[in-house]
């Protein structure tokens, strides 16, 4: 990107047309009309990624050859005024057309950004995007763009896609509203939504395969290197397991877990979760990994509450609290049965190997005072 904000690899500049459009003009002849029209409105700080993959998703599918002409595909950012928006990690992109007619597009597209900034969209925006949903325009919501059409009142009655990352603060702003945060996308009739990051451009190949065809998807996702395009239902990427599986259902449940550690689902409240009963997911589970979903449940917490005594100064009842065992005497039975020592011991160990260190400022205060706690809790562990 130069200095007056151009991106002249996807075609976009602060003021000037497509060069598709402006070769045509130069030439007396009138420009293909393209398959796919993106109007994109990026919120203040917006994630750059998130908006990256999906634009170039569109750039590479749009041309016949190599050369990111927009004739198959047509894209642009739009705003009520010509300033720079500034991305969250400082990066700046000039708008290319001031909002119209919401009809000039196939779909327009919010790209989201950081939690607390997203309320500053400006409210020509917002009166665009209710124009566009009463025109009928189909709506995507990108990262935290999904937040913004919520805001707009323009999600009521549809299912939304949120990352796992932004799940509970979700939860916090839109009471009564639970999120998908265990796919990578989401499409329910005229509004589609996605995590952000990479299933951006997955979200961008599945328009791509829908309106100009799946050669034209495949291709640019192999520019990428991206290996395929996932199905909407495919699992987000989480925190790191130490369970693997090949089986989608059973990582969509295993995500599921993390997402509600802190108060664990029942077996039965999960699969109605999975929407399947209750002796499928069992049989899925055994299949996959030789496990119940309790013990793989069982297994999910103890992980992430090893993951916390690594790296975090916590004390063994706030592990226990935000890993969904009952006290830390809880977690300290289930932590020996398992692991042969208790949870402040493991931690320990690691610190004398030196490959236990907190990044948390108060680690070294935390571990000075957890194990007088941890030694009067243990007792009644034992019983």
């Amino acid at each position: 990107m130069d200095a007056q904000g151009a991106w002249y690899d996807c075609g976009m500049t602060a003021a000037s047309a497509h060069p598709a459009a402006g070769s045509a003009a130069r030439q007396g002849t009138a420009a293909p009309a393209p398959r796919l029209r993106v109007g994109f409105i990026l919120a203040p700080r917006f994630t750059l990624c998130a908006f990256a993959n999906f634009v170039d998703v569109l750039r590479l599918a749009a041309d016949e050859g190599d050369r990111s002409r927009p004739i198959l595909c047509r894209w642009r950012v739009l705003s009520a005024r010509q300033e720079p928006i500034e991305s969250s990690c400082g990066m700046k992109l000039y708008p290319e057309d001031r909002f119209g007619d919401p009809r000039a597009f196939d779909y327009i597209v919010v790209v989201g950004g950081l939690i607390g900034e997203v309320e500053r969209l400006e409210p020509e925006a917002v009166a665009f995007l209710r124009r566009a949903s009463a025109a009928g325009v189909p709506l995507v919501g990108v990262c935290t763009g999904t937040f913004i059409l919520h805001r707009a009142g323009l999600m009521q009655g549809y299912r939304a896609c949120v990352s796992w990352f932004h799940h509970d603060d979700f939860l916090t702003e839109f009471d009564g509203l639970t999120p998908v945060s265990d796919q990578i996308f989401v499409v329910d009739r005229d509004r589609l939504s996605c995590s952000g990051g990479a299933s951006s451009a997955h979200l961008a190949a599945f328009l791509v395969d829908r309106h100009v065809g799946p050669a034209a998807a495949r291709k640019a996702l192999a520019i990428m290197i991206i290996d395929e395009a996932l199905a909407p239902e495919r699992p987000q990427p989480g925190f790191p397991l130490d369970l693997h599986t090949a089986d989608p259902l059973v990582k969509r449940a295993l995500l599921t877990m993390q997402q509600t550690m802190d108060a664990p689902l029942t077996v039965a409240r999960l699969a109605e979760r999975m929407e399947v009963s209750r002796r499928q997911l069992e049989r899925r589970f055994t299949a996959a990994l030789g496990l119940s979903p309790q013990e793989a449940g069982r297994r999910v917490r103890l992980s992430h509450a090893r993951n916390l005594l690594q790296r975090t100064g916590r004390n063994v009842s706030q592990i226990a609290a935000e890993t969904g065992f009952a006290d830390a005497s809880h977690l300290i039975r289930t932590f020996r049965a398992e692991f042969g020592e208790t949870p402040e011991a493991w931690r320990t160990r690691l610190r004398r190997q030196g490959t236990g260190g907190a990044d948390d400022p108060s680690a070294a205060a935390g571990r000075r005072s957890e194990p007088g706690r941890e030694q009067a809790e243990e007792p009644r562990a034992k019983g």
